[in-house]
């Protein structure tokens, strides 16, 4: 198995894309386990002069002001993860909370917490022995870090909370004893360290793009398989058009396009046919999906500086201990939402075109695509079942991040909700993933309906892979099963894997 040395500024989005499905064995880098001593004997130092030093010696939040004497400091951190571990709701997926056990032990290895390296050693040794701790999935506002999530994570390191492991659920000290390892017993500075942080915001939005990178790619090919369903024209992909206008997503979608649109019997077929130009849905796909490209880069950027950033408050640098914010995880809040705004577009998009099935553009198609209109229904039903969930993205798309609602008397005046921002995006993603799956259903009936003819041999292989997953039918039969199938195809990268050359969106 590889091994991975966490250092605190190594972790980019690749490998936290390959985190989940070949997690390697992690180690913490010596020169960070320098660092990270020298900041925790920088607060041991604090400790022995007369001044008050935030999250040290004083209490937290609007209880700044009231000095902790010298034989309660121990117990000031204990307090710390007991009273905040007040999280509500079902607990994260397993992949999300190692995902936070990840960034947690990176954020800290950059060496300006001022904890211990044994503090990041136990979050290594929980993820490679398999240890992930139960977390509720809500109670954070994204004010001061995630603090109830990571109290709970606190709480398991402490021999006081729950985990899994290969499904049996373990409690108090078997957490820890189950990785070989005693519970943590915190020093000053280490309770607060572990739940100042923007590790679930985070998680959660890299989460949403992972996920919005597949269903892009998906898209692309969704759309191409709906060109030749509706034997719609090929000419707006042409580079030259996307060259002219220069936006970057813009010009890699529409190469992406021609890659699926090489030409086929079916566009051959309607290439001398009277209709001028074809509805937005279908000719304006670079553009649009082009700007939810552009939108992912952007997000994949910050969120790669993020896990790769200090979050906690104070910071130690060398001998001065400095409070701030970088705990406040607006910078997550944004981005997310602005990816559920952007992946929103791609399901309406996608619903725009399931609808020109069923109308009749291509006058090669029946109504509904039904083979016997009238008597038959067809994939009436499917298009409003993705019409119900194109709009529940519309209120699901409204930004978490311009609400706040201010908390710990006042102290917290404004707060950056990103963590609701990433939850809503994930369910907003899961609804695109089906309204495409409902594209593909109809997209491949649509194929049937002009057999013989074929279509490009890119999209042959979309096609059979369609096929694979839902039988073609020539009479009504219920769909939900089908659209079930294919959703989970698209969320498990089948179709995205199908899309040549694809590269996702980065920055730069």
């Amino acid at each position: 198995m590889p091994e991975t040395r966490i250092n605190g500024k190594n972790l980019d989005l690749a490998a936290l894309a390959r985190f989940d499905h070949a997690p390697p064995t992690l180690v913490l880098d010596a020169e960070a386990r320098e660092t990270m001593q020298r900041s925790a004997d920088t607060v041991g130092r604090v400790l022995q002069q007369d001044v008050a030093v935030y999250g040290i010696n004083t209490g937290f939040g609007a209880l700044a002001s009231r000095r902790i004497e010298p034989g309660d400091l121990a117990r000031l951190q204990y307090n710390l993860v007991r009273s905040h571990a007040a999280g509500i709701g079902d607990p994260l997926p397993e992949r999300i909370v190692r995902r936070m056990l990840l960034l947690k032990a990176n954020a800290l290895a950059t060496g300006v917490s001022g904890v211990r390296p044994v503090v990041v050693e136990a979050l290594l040794t929980l993820l490679n022995r398999g240890v992930t701790p139960r977390i509720p999935e809500r109670g954070s506002v994204g004010a001061s870090g995630d603090l109830a999530p990571l109290a709970h994570l606190a709480l398991a390191l402490i021999g006081e909370g729950e985990a899994t492991r290969a499904g049996e659920l373990l409690k108090g000290s078997e957490v820890m004893h189950a990785a070989e390892l005693e519970p943590l017993e915190l020093a000053p500075k280490e309770g607060l360290a572990l739940l100042n942080g923007t590790q679930l915001s985070t998680a959660l939005a890299l989460e949403g793009l992972f996920t919005g990178e597949s269903l892009l790619a998906s898209a692309i090919v969704s759309g191409a398989l709906a060109v030749e369903g509706l034997a719609a024209s090929y000419t707006p992909f042409d580079a030259r058009i996307h060259a002219a206008r220069g936006q970057r997503g813009q010009i890699a979608v529409a190469r992406a396009f021609r890659s699926l649109l090489t030409g086929s019997e079916i566009w051959r077929s309607h290439r001398s046919c009277t209709r001028v130009q074809d509805p937005y849905s279908s000719r304006c796909q670079p553009q649009v999906l082009g700007a939810v490209w552009d939108t992912l880069a952007h997000a994949a950027g910050v969120l790669e500086r993020e896990a790769n950033g200090a979050t906690d408050n104070p910071l130690v640098f060398g001998d001065d201990v400095i409070s701030g914010g970088n705990f406040h995880a607006e910078p997550i809040a944004l981005v997310a939402d602005f990816m559920s705004i952007a992946l929103s577009e791609i399901g309406a998009l996608a619903e725009r075109r399931i609808d020109t099935f069923m109308r009749g553009i291509n006058p090669a198609l029946p109504e509904f695509l039904a083979w016997k209109p009238g008597l038959e229904s067809g994939f009436m039903l499917a298009h409003v079942s993705a019409a119900a969930l194109a709009s529940e993205n519309k209120t699901l798309a409204h930004p978490a991040s311009v609400d706040t609602l201010p908390t710990s008397a006042g102290q917290e005046d404004h707060v950056s909700m990103a963590p609701w921002a990433g939850l809503k995006l994930l369910r907003l993603a899961d609804n695109v993933a089906h309204i495409l799956a409902i594209e593909l259903l109809t997209a491949s009936a649509a194929l049937d309906h002009q057999k013989p003819l074929t279509t490009t041999t890119e999209l042959q292989r979309v096609y059979r892979t369609v096929r694979a997953q839902v039988g073609e039918a020539k009479n009504d039969r219920r769909h939900d099963r089908e659209i079930a199938a294919l959703a989970q195809a698209v969320n498990q990268g089948k179709f995205a894997a199908l899309l040549p050359a694809w590269n996702p969106p980065r920055p730069g």
